[in-house]
């Protein structure tokens, strides 16, 4: 007889828990999973699914606009944030019962509650009091928005966990951060009528990505809203049935809501790894090694609760991984270094590999293909619109180090053209593939002369 209740207990039922859970049960692991909220986690509830839905919603103000151009007569059309939200969230509660189905449907006992680390192999149940000893426990509960920073009035705020439950559309919005949920939020009010300004305490939105892209996008933001680059706030106060926000230079801006999206923190506090001695990192996070497992043999983690990577599909990799590792005999663990992203603002960004001053720091000569063009559905409809594409390359190697697509359907692209990054793909290999034509994507495999070189002063 098993001195253990399960073989593997999975605290958090999100992307990565949830995968890992199906993964190792499909192995035949006797598998239970916690999750105190709901089952799908942050991207599936309150997240990148029903923000995505929200993009959606906002881009069709472009679209009708765009008809006219092409013979179209549209009747002034109007938006109703009820409908919006309730479809939304009846989408997001379809999805959620899939989960729910397919965990069943594998083996996986769902708990309904919160469950804490006792000690190293046993979990407790907080609702029912419950001990449950496990072989091993995974740690998947990943993160939640900070109001950050905390001045005076912060409280007032909202996060990305509250914008779900808007009951209206607010006529005036100003969205705290530079990342991508504010980046994505701001584009989406903006589109669906909401006066937005978007505040940001550095010169450029999206640390981390490619300074042209970033200055595409704060260009195009300038166009759309208020984009407010390198201000702070200073405190924010109840004010005439709204909110005054005061920044660092002394302005003020009226609004009816304050979405603070700032930064998030791994959800560790009250999980009990200080009774097991595991100790996080300055970030909140819990470290792992290549395999996600903690300085405790029986206790692993994955998905942003590591703060590797904090993307979904990452978390459900992680947690394949993991499965694959300890229960399929495969051992396997996930490569961070090449990941294809998209940020759903509007206009989109799509991204694969480093950014052109990263490939310089790392590969020394590098060349820059560039394209940068006016779409062609923007011939009729007459929008001013740009699209922006990269492709930088090891002048040692030929291997293709990093696209960046800054316009339309950006993520779509991004998703096929990551294949071949990730496989190691050259320049060569972009130059013999035949062009899909007419596409704006086509500018990826007919570029054929790079940038004048700008190789620093004493490299290579």
């Amino acid at each position: 007889m098993s001195a253990f209740d399960v073989d593997l207990f999975v605290i958090g039922g999100g992307s990565g828990g949830v995968r890992a859970a199906r993964i190792a049960a499909g192995y035949g692991a006797r598998v239970m999973l916690a999750e105190e909220y709901r089952v799908g986690g942050t991207c599936v509830i309150r997240g990148c699914v029903p923000k995505k839905l929200m993009v959606y919603a906002g881009r069709f103000a472009d679209e009708f606009e765009d008809a006219a151009g092409f013979g179209w007569t549209v009747e002034k059309p109007r938006f109703d944030w009820s409908t919006l939200k309730r479809r939304r969230d009846a989408e997001v509660t379809r999805l959620e019962g899939i989960y729910d189905a397919n965990l069943l449907r594998a083996g996986v006992e769902i708990m309904p509650e919160r469950a804490v680390i006792e000690d190293r192999n046993t979990v407790r149940l907080l609702k029912s009091g419950r001990m449950i000893r496990a072989e091993r426990i995974l740690v998947a509960v990943g993160a939640h928005p900070v109001k950050e920073p905390a001045v005076p009035g912060i409280d007032l705020a909202i996060t990305s966990n509250e914008v779900f439950e808007l009951e209206s559309l607010p006529e005036r919005i100003l969205v705290i951060g530079g990342g991508y949920i504010a980046v994505e939020f701001a584009s989406v009010f903006a589109a669906l009528g909401s006066r937005t300004t978007l505040l940001h305490r550095g010169d450029k939105l999206l640390r981390g990505f490619d300074d042209e892209i970033r200055d595409a996008l704060a260009e195009a933001y300038g166009q759309r809203m208020d984009l407010r680059l390198g201000r702070t706030l200073r405190r924010i106060e109840r004010q005439d049935g709204g909110l005054c926000a005061q920044l660092d230079d002394g302005t003020y801006i009226r609004v009816d809501q304050v979405l603070v999206a700032t930064g998030r923190r791994p959800n560790v506090d009250g999980l009990g790894l200080d009774r097991v001695g595991i100790d996080t990192d300055a970030a909140g996070a819990i470290p792992v090694d290549a395999y996600s497992q903690t300085t405790i043999p029986s206790i692993y983690a994955v998905g942003d609760v590591t703060n590797r990577a904090n993307l979904t599909p990452v978390a459900i990799r992680e947690g394949h991984a993991f499965a694959d590792t300890v229960y399929g005999g495969k051992p396997s663990c996930v490569d961070h270094r090449l990941i294809p992203t998209a940020v759903f603002s509007t206009p989109e960004i799509g991204v694969v590999g480093h950014n052109e001053a990263a490939a310089r720091a790392i590969y020394g000569k590098i060349d820059v293909y560039k394209a940068r063009f006016r779409p062609m559905k923007a011939t009729l409809s007459g929008r001013d619109e740009r699209i922006l594409m990269k492709v930088l390359v090891d002048c040692a190697s030929d291997r293709v180090v990093g696209v960046h697509i800054f316009g339309h359907d950006a993520g779509e692209v991004i998703q096929a053209v990551g294949i071949a990054v990730t496989m190691g793909a050259t320049k060569a290999d972009f130059d013999r593939t035949i062009a899909v034509h007419p596409t704006a994507a086509e500018e990826l495999v007919t570029m054929r002369v790079p940038e004048v070189t700008k190789h620093p002063v004493g490299v290579g």
